[in-house]
């Protein structure tokens, strides 16, 4: 017996492939909240729904980063000036 194929069926797509992603600024805008602790459902909602994990790990990872560089600074100036 001869099956043939519906050539009309939609093809599976993958989900993950047809979201937009999340531009830097977006990124980093969501990073920063969160290391805040402040986020609106909403906002969070958008965000989970754009942004990749591996952007979320980098732009955390940098963040991080900037935070001890900052804190390592002042604690530095600080220093500097105030011991005087």
């Amino acid at each position: 017996m001869n099956q043939t194929v519906n050539q009309t069926e939609p093809v599976a797509t993958n989900p993950s492939s047809l979201r937009k992603k999340a531009s830097i600024f977006q990124v980093f805008r969501a990073v920063l909240w969160s290391m805040l602790g402040v986020r609106q459902q909403k906002g969070y909602e958008d965000d989970t729904a754009k942004i990749t994990l591996i952007q979320a790990v980098i732009a955390g990872l940098f963040g991080g980063l900037m935070f001890v560089a900052t804190v390592a600074t002042l604690v530095m100036l600080a220093i500097k000036y105030m011991g005087k």
